[in-house]
Protein backbone atom coordinates (compact mmCIF):
# COMPACT_ATOMS: atom_id res chain seq x y z
CA UNK A 1 0.00 0.00 0.00
CA UNK A 2 1.68 3.50 -0.74
CA UNK A 3 1.80 6.16 1.14
CA UNK A 4 -0.70 8.98 0.66
CA UNK A 5 1.53 12.23 -0.40
CA UNK A 6 2.46 14.39 -3.74
CA UNK A 7 3.42 11.96 -5.91
CA UNK A 8 4.25 12.72 -9.44
CA UNK A 9 2.45 11.61 -12.14
CA UNK A 10 4.48 8.79 -14.60
CA UNK A 11 3.85 8.49 -18.02
CA UNK A 12 4.90 5.44 -20.64
CA UNK A 13 7.79 7.36 -20.88
CA UNK A 14 8.60 8.84 -17.17
CA UNK A 15 7.69 11.28 -15.34
CA UNK A 16 5.06 14.15 -16.22
CA UNK A 17 7.73 16.77 -15.44
CA UNK A 18 4.95 19.59 -17.06
CA UNK A 19 3.40 19.37 -13.64
CA UNK A 20 6.32 18.79 -10.95
CA UNK A 21 6.69 22.22 -9.23
CA UNK A 22 9.78 24.16 -10.11
CA UNK A 23 11.92 26.38 -7.78
CA UNK A 24 12.01 30.34 -9.28
CA UNK A 25 15.07 31.68 -8.89
CA UNK A 26 15.49 35.29 -8.22
CA UNK A 27 17.42 37.46 -11.24
CA UNK A 28 20.69 38.17 -9.65
CA UNK A 29 19.60 42.23 -10.19
CA UNK A 30 16.62 41.73 -7.84
CA UNK A 31 18.84 42.44 -4.30
CA UNK A 32 20.42 45.43 -5.76
CA UNK A 33 16.99 47.24 -7.43
CA UNK A 34 15.50 46.20 -3.78
CA UNK A 35 18.47 48.02 -1.74
CA UNK A 36 18.69 51.11 -4.07
CA UNK A 37 14.37 51.75 -3.30
CA UNK A 38 14.86 51.50 0.39
CA UNK A 39 17.75 53.96 -0.11
CA UNK A 40 15.83 56.19 -1.48
CA UNK A 41 12.77 55.69 -0.14
CA UNK A 42 15.02 56.15 3.42
CA UNK A 43 16.71 59.52 1.76
CA UNK A 44 13.15 60.90 0.98
CA UNK A 45 11.88 60.89 4.42
CA UNK A 46 15.02 62.31 5.90
CA UNK A 47 15.07 65.26 3.67
CA UNK A 48 11.77 67.22 4.76
CA UNK A 49 13.64 66.59 8.76
CA UNK A 50 16.50 67.88 7.64
CA UNK A 51 15.01 70.97 5.65
CA UNK A 52 12.83 72.24 8.39
CA UNK A 53 14.90 74.17 10.78
CA UNK A 54 15.44 73.24 14.73
CA UNK A 55 13.58 74.73 17.92
CA UNK A 56 16.17 76.77 18.63
CA UNK A 57 17.13 78.24 15.11
CA UNK A 58 12.48 79.20 15.10
CA UNK A 59 13.18 81.25 18.55
CA UNK A 60 16.26 83.10 17.46
CA UNK A 61 14.59 84.00 14.34
CA UNK A 62 11.52 84.95 16.44
CA UNK A 63 13.35 86.99 18.64
CA UNK A 64 15.58 88.65 16.31
CA UNK A 65 12.29 89.57 14.21
CA UNK A 66 10.76 90.76 17.54
CA UNK A 67 13.81 93.11 18.42
CA UNK A 68 13.64 94.49 14.71
CA UNK A 69 9.99 95.95 15.88
CA UNK A 70 10.90 97.51 18.84
CA UNK A 71 13.82 99.17 17.27
CA UNK A 72 11.73 100.54 14.48
CA UNK A 73 8.97 101.46 16.80
CA UNK A 74 11.66 103.03 19.43
CA UNK A 75 12.77 104.58 16.16
CA UNK A 76 9.57 106.59 14.89
CA UNK A 77 8.55 107.56 18.78
CA UNK A 78 11.87 109.28 19.21
CA UNK A 79 11.38 110.94 15.27
CA UNK A 80 8.30 112.13 16.70
CA UNK A 81 8.83 112.93 19.83
CA UNK A 82 11.74 114.90 18.64
CA UNK A 83 9.80 117.27 15.91
CA UNK A 84 7.66 117.68 18.58
CA UNK A 85 9.85 118.97 21.22
CA UNK A 86 11.82 121.22 18.36
CA UNK A 87 8.34 122.49 17.37
CA UNK A 88 6.86 123.40 21.13
CA UNK A 89 9.51 125.82 21.66
CA UNK A 90 8.70 127.32 18.73
CA UNK A 91 5.61 127.71 18.67
CA UNK A 92 5.65 129.24 22.84
CA UNK A 93 8.47 131.79 22.09
CA UNK A 94 6.27 133.19 19.09
CA UNK A 95 4.13 136.35 20.68
CA UNK A 96 0.76 136.79 20.36
CA UNK A 97 -0.21 138.94 17.36
CA UNK A 98 -0.12 142.48 18.72
CA UNK A 99 -4.12 144.50 18.91
CA UNK A 100 -4.09 147.02 15.48
CA UNK A 101 -4.35 150.19 17.53
CA UNK A 102 -6.73 152.93 16.75
CA UNK A 103 -5.80 156.47 16.12
CA UNK A 104 -8.68 159.38 16.44
CA UNK A 105 -7.68 162.77 15.74
CA UNK A 106 -8.74 165.82 17.35
CA UNK A 107 -9.96 169.01 16.07
CA UNK A 108 -7.15 171.65 15.95
CA UNK A 109 -6.46 174.32 19.01
CA UNK A 110 -5.01 178.03 19.47
CA UNK A 111 -3.99 179.07 22.63
CA UNK A 112 -1.84 181.99 24.04
CA UNK A 113 1.41 180.91 25.53
CA UNK A 114 2.69 182.82 28.32
CA UNK A 115 5.04 185.33 27.21
CA UNK A 116 8.54 186.28 28.54
CA UNK A 117 9.17 189.39 26.75
CA UNK A 118 6.13 191.28 26.92
CA UNK A 119 5.18 189.91 23.86
CA UNK A 120 2.17 188.18 22.94
CA UNK A 121 2.52 184.10 22.09
CA UNK A 122 0.27 181.62 20.30
CA UNK A 123 0.33 178.03 19.91
CA UNK A 124 -1.17 175.98 17.49
CA UNK A 125 -1.58 172.82 17.39
CA UNK A 126 -3.13 169.23 15.91
CA UNK A 127 -3.32 166.33 17.69
CA UNK A 128 -3.96 162.25 17.25
CA UNK A 129 -4.32 160.04 20.42
CA UNK A 130 -3.37 156.13 19.37
CA UNK A 131 -5.54 154.38 21.57
CA UNK A 132 -5.73 150.01 22.01
CA UNK A 133 -9.14 149.73 20.66
CA UNK A 134 -12.33 151.31 19.18
CA UNK A 135 -13.78 150.96 22.77
CA UNK A 136 -11.50 153.29 24.41
CA UNK A 137 -11.82 155.34 21.58
CA UNK A 138 -15.65 155.51 22.18
CA UNK A 139 -15.39 156.05 26.35
CA UNK A 140 -12.88 159.14 25.12
CA UNK A 141 -15.44 160.55 22.80
CA UNK A 142 -18.61 160.42 25.33
CA UNK A 143 -16.41 162.91 27.22
CA UNK A 144 -14.58 164.68 24.92
CA UNK A 145 -15.10 168.18 26.28
CA UNK A 146 -13.69 167.75 29.16
CA UNK A 147 -10.52 166.14 27.60
CA UNK A 148 -10.53 169.35 25.54
CA UNK A 149 -10.34 171.79 28.36
CA UNK A 150 -7.91 169.74 30.25
CA UNK A 151 -5.45 170.06 27.15
CA UNK A 152 -6.41 173.49 26.52
CA UNK A 153 -5.56 174.57 30.21
CA UNK A 154 -2.19 172.86 30.15
CA UNK A 155 -1.13 174.15 27.00
CA UNK A 156 -1.69 177.74 28.07
CA UNK A 157 0.59 177.45 30.72
CA UNK A 158 3.34 176.59 28.93
CA UNK A 159 5.98 179.13 27.49
CA UNK A 160 7.76 179.53 24.11
CA UNK A 161 10.84 178.74 25.48
CA UNK A 162 9.74 175.29 26.83
CA UNK A 163 8.43 173.83 23.60
CA UNK A 164 11.06 174.76 21.72
CA UNK A 165 13.16 171.99 21.78
CA UNK A 166 12.45 168.37 20.73
CA UNK A 167 12.78 166.93 24.67
CA UNK A 168 10.39 170.00 25.42
CA UNK A 169 7.73 168.65 22.71
CA UNK A 170 8.12 164.48 23.78
CA UNK A 171 7.87 165.75 27.71
CA UNK A 172 4.29 167.96 26.48
CA UNK A 173 2.93 164.83 24.25
CA UNK A 174 3.52 162.71 27.71
CA UNK A 175 1.79 164.67 30.11
CA UNK A 176 -1.01 165.78 27.26
CA UNK A 177 -1.19 161.54 27.23
CA UNK A 178 -1.96 161.86 31.21
CA UNK A 179 -4.05 164.30 31.17
CA UNK A 180 -6.52 162.83 28.64
CA UNK A 181 -6.52 158.95 30.03
CA UNK A 182 -7.39 160.42 33.49
CA UNK A 183 -11.03 158.91 34.36
CA UNK A 184 -13.82 161.81 35.12
CA UNK A 185 -14.35 159.90 38.18
CA UNK A 186 -11.03 158.84 40.57
CA UNK A 187 -12.58 155.01 41.25
CA UNK A 188 -12.50 154.37 37.46
CA UNK A 189 -9.20 152.86 35.91
CA UNK A 190 -7.61 155.26 33.45
CA UNK A 191 -8.24 154.92 29.10
CA UNK A 192 -5.69 153.24 27.22
CA UNK A 193 -3.96 156.11 25.76
CA UNK A 194 -0.09 154.63 24.19
CA UNK A 195 0.64 157.80 22.43
CA UNK A 196 -0.23 161.45 21.76
CA UNK A 197 0.82 162.66 18.28
CA UNK A 198 1.31 166.29 17.32
CA UNK A 199 0.24 166.64 13.29
CA UNK A 200 0.29 170.24 13.57
CA UNK A 201 3.15 172.28 16.08
CA UNK A 202 3.58 176.22 15.46
CA UNK A 203 4.51 178.66 17.76
CA UNK A 204 4.49 182.04 17.28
Amino acid sequence: MRARGCTTPRTPFGPDTRTTPKLIQAYPGTRRLTTDMATTTANQQAAPQSAQPGPLKRILLIALIAMLAAGAAGGGVWFFMSRHAASAPAAASAPPPSAVPIYYALEPMTVNLQSDDGETHYLRVGLTLKLDSQATQDALVARMPEIRSRVLLALSNKHPSDLAPLDGKRALAAELARLIAQPSDPRDPPAKVEDVLFTEFVVQ
